[in-house]
């Protein structure tokens, strides 16, 4: 569930930063809460960059390291986009270590799996330019709304109205490239 706004209409941001600091403080309850609230973030930049099969791991492995490093957060209000750029992070030590995971093809002999179109869907995300795979994905596949990404991403509402739209565009002509060929 997404907490939009804490008792007495504390704005989000508020919320995120008392639950930071009873985290830091070791309440390992507000720590969930927090893993509650931002694990879509995570789980969308990861998806956009590595392999489906590795994501969970991977997930577990940012928030290990967010809760090791959480004393190093020098604003607890900007929880979200520390937390993504753990994410990104951690995402691109993946492709350097050259953990062993091998990309299945996307045309298998055999009958259709029923998430074979999500995962050319995904493919076609994945070839796009940095800039929108992981608004896309955002939206697409955790489906968070555009002002949830802004706010937990750290990013301006207008960057992720601009980016979900050529994104959008973007895809749509990848994928109708596809079914043509």
């Amino acid at each position: 569930m997404h907490e939009r706004a804490g008792m007495n209409g504390a704005p989000a941001p508020a919320v995120e930063a008392r639950l930071v600091a009873a985290a830091r403080d070791g309440d390992r309850a507000a720590f969930g809460r927090l893993y509650d609230r931002f694990a879509p973030i995570v789980h969308g930049v990861l998806l956009s960059r590595v392999p489906r099969s590795d994501v969970d791991d991977l997930v577990q492995d940012v928030f290990l390291q967010a809760m090791r490093r959480l004393g190093s957060l020098r604003n607890a209000e900007a929880f979200g986009p520390w937390l993504a750029a753990i994410a990104r992070n951690r995402a691109r030590d993946h492709w350097r270590r050259g953990e062993d995971t091998v990309e299945l093809p996307e045309e298998l002999p055999g009958s259709p799996h029923p998430e074979g179109e999500a995962m050319s869907v995904l493919a076609a995300i994945r070839r796009l330019p940095e800039a929108y795979r992981e608004t896309l994905v955002l939206r697409l596949v955790e489906g968070m709304t555009g002002p949830e990404i802004a706010e937990r991403a750290g990013l301006t509402p207008g960057s992720v109205r601009v980016n979900l739209h050529r994104g959008m565009r973007m895809l749509r002509e990848a994928l109708g490239r596809s079914e043509r060929q």
